[in-house]
């Protein structure tokens, strides 16, 4: 059977019980291990993992990503997890489960620099990746072989040894022949895990899996499904495929085909990105303007940092309130042409804020950019209302070089204090 050592990536026709070359027990083996092409990897606790990696000192300790004891969970290390905690959970709860945690504010800046990074090691070994967040992407290396003169799965352990030894960071790889198998893949043995998924094991591998691991099935439409008796991939390969599209429409069918294993969808290089966000959730709810004022500038200037870090720009900015309680209000415009200046998405989002009346106290802030666009398009007309926008957008590009040479510290704005 086919295998190879993931640490020092020797290849073997049968697998040895370690490593012949580096005495490492590593080993992955599998019957198509080197015919399969189609791959995700997921960075493991991305976030945390680059807190720890930029802070020895929270090596061993528990971390969790996020605001104040009111907001919510962005992710957390796996030494947090064993305990319990996950993305998106209530920051309170979280501390319940793991009081010794420490909680550190997301860094995107940061994070979209490791993100780059990463992306750029990937592209060395494919040109159809499709990025599907900032910590993971599928990569389609077919016909690559040739090319790199090993296979795709030798070709991928690489990246991952490439990403720990010249970036201090750790993902999983999902390999499989279609993109829903590869994701599910990449979740079965984290973190640093390297999974296989093979064609002819595909029906009996999912047969007795719950719906819930189904990309994209969240707890209403999976709700749903039970209530129709459907709790397992067994129970899905049950039912008509036109009984299924009648019961729930175009998932209907879609699940017909994953029940199947079967997945026709390309990794598309050319996957959109439709928008940009950023909110905070207050520690306590608040009406003052200035503390808002400085929350609308620090969520524009993240959100254009992920802009510039993706090259696009947008031209509609939106700007998301929710009351103490938890009723929305969301307000947005369409601006002349698209920007990913953050000068210009703060002061449109703020005159949205000041357009909203005084609504508060507020629990949550957002700022998000759509109708997005290459950064090329952006920012080609000069404001007649605001004769000084195009110096201020020049001074942000003075300030963006500045802080690439000398780090995101080296200058902040007053309003960012606040």
């Amino acid at each position: 059977m086919p295998a190879f050592c993931r640490d020092c990536l020797t290849t073997f026709d049968s697998a040895p019980r370690r490593c012949s070359g580096c005495g490492r027990p590593r080993i992955t083996s599998h019957p198509e291990l080197f015919s399969l092409s189609i791959a995700h990897m997921d960075c493991d606790a991305f976030y945390a993992s680059v807190e720890k990696r930029d802070n020895p000192d929270l090596a061993s300790k528990p971390v969790i990503i996020g605001g104040g004891r009111r907001g919510v969970v962005s992710t957390a290390c796996y030494v947090a997890r064993v305990r319990g905690v996950k993305s998106a959970m209530p920051m309170f709860q979280a501390l319940k489960l793991c009081p010794e945690a420490v909680v550190v504010r997301p860094r995107m800046d940061e994070y979209v620099k490791a993100s780059a990074a990463i992306r750029k090691m990937m592209q060395e070994l494919t040109p159809a990746i499709e990025p599907l967040s900032l910590d993971e992407a599928f990569l389609d290396m077919t016909g690559t072989t040739a090319l790199h003169g090993a296979p795709p799965a030798v070709m991928l352990a690489r990246l991952i040894k490439r990403m720990k030894e010249d970036l201090g960071l750790t993902g999983s790889i999902g390999l499989s022949h279609n993109k829903f198998l590869a994701k599910v893949a990449s979740d079965l043995d984290k973190p640093r895990g390297f999974s296989v998924i093979g064609k002819t094991e595909t029906h009996q591998f999912l047969k007795d899996k719950p719906i819930g691991l189904i990309w994209g099935v969240g707890s209403v439409a999976q709700g749903a499904l039970e209530k129709a008796g459907i709790r397992t991939f067994a129970d899905l390969l049950r039912w008509e495929r036109q009984d299924l599209i009648a019961r729930f429409g175009s998932m209907g069918d879609r699940l017909w085909h994953l029940a199947r294993g079967e997945d026709p969808r390309r990794v598309s290089a050319q996957a959109p990105v439709k928008s940009i966000s950023n909110e905070t959730t207050f520690f306590e709810n608040t009406s003052d303007t200035d503390v808002l004022d400085g929350h609308i500038w620090r969520l524009a200037e993240k959100v254009s940092d992920r802009a510039k870090a993706r090259d696009l720009a947008g031209r509609v900015v939106t700007l998301k309130l929710k009351r103490k309680d938890h009723s929305a209000l969301s307000r947005r415009v369409s601006l002349r042409d698209a920007t990913q200046i953050a000068d210009r998405i703060y002061r449109t989002a703020r005159d949205l804020f000041d357009q909203s009346g005084p609504q508060g106290p507020y629990r949550l802030i957002g700022v998000g950019l759509s109708g997005l666009v290459r950064a090329a398009q952006s920012d080609l007309t000069e404001d007649l209302l605001d004769p000084d926008a195009s110096a201020r957008a020049k001074a942000e590009r003075a300030t963006d070089s500045i802080r690439a040479k000398f780090g995101t510290d080296a200058i902040r704005k007053g309003r960012s204090l606040r």
